[in-house]
């Protein structure tokens, strides 16, 4: 058996993972829903419940599952980032032998009937779900990373590929004219928390990944490739939200052929461009981080 001189950590933590939580705010008769799902995780700086079973530093992750539910009574819920960041500083405020939080949350969207205009009656809305995460270690300000994911996206035409590279194994033709589809998987962080509105960054951000993807709507925009799309996304973000300072974006190919009707000569059909077949494997992963300039002033 190794010895503690042989070994070291790397990495410790301990958490509670998928703690549901349901917030409802009245305001009057106007009524608000916010739909979690938390993840908690606290890194100590005793290693002794591992290395000696000394569990007396233990936060029980039962115990972190409670502070979610008592913080989201005592503070509300806001918006995802500022619960996570109250969640975190509160277990290294409260407990001197936490060294490091991480919580992580994905939140449902919700929207209201009637268009919107309905004060208490709610629809599920699973295109696309709000992430958040928080690390933070002790007498240091928290990273904050938002995010969006599963945002599933899909244009009939003006998408090509075409002069892409030729070498003895290529069998994929030029394509002038394609569907795009994919799911969108984006990531942010920002330069500055100060006065941020968490709700309108969010918000702006995934316009600009559909207004890029799609275009104005009676004319749609080109994509000459997966690449390029995501790269224009990625720039569009960082000149609207300022306090983004890198984004990273990952863009699956969810592909869709054309059936081949020659296995049906009966049909005499000499031309599809209305039944396709999707495949959701293999699929292409297009991926890119893009980090705003700091240009020095000396």
């Amino acid at each position: 058996m190794a010895t503690d001189k042989d070994a070291m950590f790397t990495f410790r933590g301990y958490g509670k993972n998928f703690v549901r939580v349901l917030h409802v705010t009245r305001t009057g008769n106007i009524h608000h829903v916010k739909e979690l799902e938390v993840n908690t995780q606290l890194s100590l700086y005793s290693d002794k419940d591992y290395t000696h079973a000394d569990n007396s530093d233990i936060i029980a992750t039962d115990t972190q599952k409670n502070t979610v539910y008592a913080l989201a009574k005592q503070n509300g819920i806001t918006n995802i980032e500022e619960f996570a960041m109250q969640l975190a500083e509160h277990f290294l405020r409260n407990d001197s032998h936490v060294k490091r939080s991480h919580i992580y949350i994905e939140q449902v969207q919700w929207k209201r009937m009637a268009d919107g205009k309905h004060i208490h009656a709610f629809v599920s809305c699973p295109e696309v779900t709000r992430t958040c995460r928080v690390i933070q270690h002790k007498n240091e300000k928290p990273l904050v990373t938002s995010g969006l994911k599963g945002f599933k996206i899909m244009k009939t035409t003006k998408s090509s590929f075409t002069n892409f590279h030729k070498d003895e194994y290529r069998s994929l033709p030029d394509m002038e004219d394609r569907i795009f589809c994919t799911v969108v998987d984006a990531t942010w962080t920002y330069s500055s928390l100060r006065s941020l509105d968490f709700d309108w960054a969010w918000n702006t951000i995934k316009q600009c990944v559909e207004e890029t993807f799609a275009g104005c709507p009676k004319e749609g925009s080109n994509s000459p490739s997966v690449q390029n799309t995501l790269y224009l996304t990625q720039k569009q973000v960082l000149a609207k939200v300022p306090q983004v300072d890198e984004m990273t974006i990952a863009l699956p190919n969810v592909h869709a052929y054309p059936f081949d009707f020659s296995k049906l000569p009966q049909l005499n059909i000499k031309e599809n461009n209305e039944v396709f077949v999707p495949y959701d494997k293999p699929s292409g992963n297009i991926t890119a981080a893009l980090k705003r300039r700091h240009i020095s002033k000396l």
